[in-house]
């Protein structure tokens, strides 16, 4: 049965402490099959491991944005194969690509900032991936960006992308747990995981858009490193600053 949603800040606080594994079983235990957990990075294939070992229903979906790195297709057809899983991917509409490649070029986003190319090559497609869903699994952290996640609750209603007549409900399990945890979770369940880690990259998105980081560098720092740091979201997860619910 789906969790109450007037309810999901007494949840979230009750759940804080909670071990991720737990978190996910709850998420998957009252929305499955309607839940799908977002792929992309070493995360979300943290929570793709572990709820394979949970063992209850669920749907992957990855953004096939048309401008990721040849490492990460690779990736993503490694955790396919590694879990046996079906990985849906979402291309953004063509009419769309075109359009914004005729009008302004391939690298406008250098010049008047990464929001609109964003919103065709992610924020659509992440529309129609969520749709039928009554839930999504995300794998934020609060310690990704001090500027945007600091306050992303282990679930909440997603006021982004739900409405006040479909709502929706938003998972974040690992909300409390850090990179070395990630890390040390992967290492000791043997987790597949982009190649590009291994060349100085931490945070993965589209390959114009990122770049490695130097030592003593926050994690997010090789993302749209040319604007203003409490700008670094693409859309994905703009219900972490988000006002009202949608009508």
């Amino acid at each position: 049965m789906p969790l109450e949603l007037s309810a999901l800040p007494s949840t979230a606080a009750s759940l804080a402490m909670r071990e991720p594994q737990e978190i996910l079983t709850l998420a998957l235990r009252e929305y499955s099959p309607a839940v799908g957990l977002s792929f992309s990075g070493a995360e979300d294939v943290v929570l793709i491991d572990m709820a394979v070992k949970i063992g209850v229903p669920f749907t992957v979906f990855s953004l096939d944005t048309g401008r990721l790195h040849p490492e990460t297709y690779r990736f993503i057809d490694r955790v396919r194969t590694h879990y046996g899983i079906t990985i849906e991917a979402f291309a953004p509409d063509t009419d769309a690509v075109q359009n914004l490649v005729r009008t302004k070029g391939f690298f406008s986003f250098y010049v008047d900032g990464h929001k609109e190319c964003c919103g065709i090559r992610k924020v659509e497609p992440l529309m129609r991936a969520l749709a039928p869903l009554q839930a999504w699994v995300t794998g934020q952290r609060k310690d990704q960006s001090p500027n945007t996640r600091s306050e992303v609750p282990v679930v909440q209603l997603d006021r982004t992308f739900g409405t006040s007549d479909r709502p929706l409900v938003k998972f974040n399990p690992l909300s409390f747990w850090t990179s070395q945890q990630v890390w040390a979770y992967i290492r000791d369940n043997d987790v597949p995981y982009n190649t590009l880690h291994d060349h100085g990259f931490i945070s993965i998105g589209c390959e114009p858009c990122t770049r490695p980081v130097n030592p003593g560098q926050h994690e997010r720092a090789g993302r749209w490193w040319w604007e203003e740091e409490t700008k670094r979201e693409c859309g994905l997860h703009a219900a972490n600053t988000a006002g009202p619910l949608r009508s």
